[in-house]
């Protein structure tokens, strides 16, 4: 896997320009650009943000093909804000929920699928990279209702 970065304080709508081109380049079926640090209340990285997403689609016509959001499950009810944000911003198509596998219950899952129709996609249930697995609704539900 090859890493495409910007320097220190480049602008990451050049930097991720240029992996998509990159990516075309080397025929490559996938590029991953990762925005991570984003707070939805901070107006210029959301504006940021939306550049990210406008010039991927210059490099590349038709990207972004998904856009994905983590969000902390320790975060709460403040996380459907969150998710909402992105998803006006820069159209989402799934959420990666992390942190399950701490006190977290990540009962907002519910109201982000309910509310805006995004489905959860993968769960951090660690920090390794092994730690994130597909997303099992079932258990899920089994392990919210375990403690009940």
């Amino acid at each position: 896997m090859e890493v495409i970065a910007g320097a220190p304080e480049s602008d990451p709508g050049a930097v991720a320009f240029s992996a998509v081109q990159a990516g075309v380049a080397r025929e490559v079926d996938i590029v991953m650009v990762d925005t991570a640090g984003r707070l939805h209340t901070r107006f210029n990285l959301m504006e940021e943000l939306k550049k990210v997403n406008r010039v991927v689609g210059k490099a590349f016509p038709g990207a972004p093909h998904q856009v994905w959001l983590v969000l902390d499950a320790t975060t709460g009810q403040n996380a459907l804000q969150q998710a909402r944000s992105f998803k006006d911003a820069v159209n989402v198509t799934g959420v990666i929920l992390t942190k399950l596998d701490s006190s977290a219950r990540g009962g907002m899952a519910f109201a982000i699928q309910r509310e805006l129709g995004l489905p959860i996609l993968f769960a951090g249930l660690g920090e390794k990279p092994e730690d994130l697995t597909p997303f099992d609704p079932d258990a899920f539900v089994d392990g919210i209702l375990a403690d009940q």
